[in-house]
């Protein structure tokens, strides 16, 4: 696994993305098991805010989401088993203190998108890495749905979701959107946690 790689970029420029970064066959079981949960009603509409200002807006995001947890499927502990060798390389190599790693499947049916966002919240800075697992092994350019991010000097990078490709980001540096897409598109969507400021600093 090319972990050096997302190393050094995310100490040179803030973010990665590496190219097949699992293989074909590992994406598809994702892919499917993605499939499998949307098809039996467990991905919900995902929300924006926190607390009591929590709530469903399609004006704002439209995919459906559904959290991972150890035990629900061979190929998902996997995929965590890998992500928490990841954790604790950029710890090892970062000092960047993370104590967990939290993902989701991420359904983004034909017309959804996601407005530009941080993925940090303003009162609490938990959140320090994100990584994104794409599973769309026949995307197409036409398909749209892609991730642009925008940098601070102006300009903006469109990240296509082609499966297996992976994008790791300082999730507070980085405002970022999905463009509308025209077709299904699935990721898994996750965050780098170490404990909140505030608590490390009692």
């Amino acid at each position: 696994m090319p972990f050096s790689t997302i190393v050094d970029d995310l100490a040179a420029r803030g973010w990665s993305l590496q190219s097949s970064f699992l293989p074909s066959d590992v994406t598809h079981k994702l892919a499917d098991e993605c499939r499998r949960r949307h098809a039996e009603g467990t991905l919900a509409p995902a929300s924006v805010g926190r607390g009591e200002e929590q709530a469903v807006r399609e004006g704002i995001r439209g995919d459906h989401i559904h959290w991972l947890e150890a035990g629900q499927a061979e190929v998902c502990d996997a995929y965590l088993a890998l992500m928490d060798e990841l954790r604790r390389t950029l710890n090892r190599e970062l000092f960047l203190g993370l104590e967990e790693f939290e993902c989701h499947f991420a359904f983004y049916p034909p017309g959804a998108f996601y407005q530009t966002h941080l993925d940090r919240f303003r009162d609490d800075d938990s959140r320090c890495v994100s990584a994104v697992l794409y599973l769309n092994p026949d995307w197409q350019p036409a398909d749209g749905g892609e991730l642009r991010m925008h940098f601070a000097d102006g300009s903006n990078l469109d990240v296509p979701p082609l499966s297996g490709d992976l994008l790791v980001f300082l999730s507070g540096d980085f405002p970022h959107e999905v463009l509308v897409t025209r077709t299904e598109r699935l990721s898994l969507t996750g965050w780098f946690r170490r404990r909140p400021a505030d608590v490390l600093a009692l």
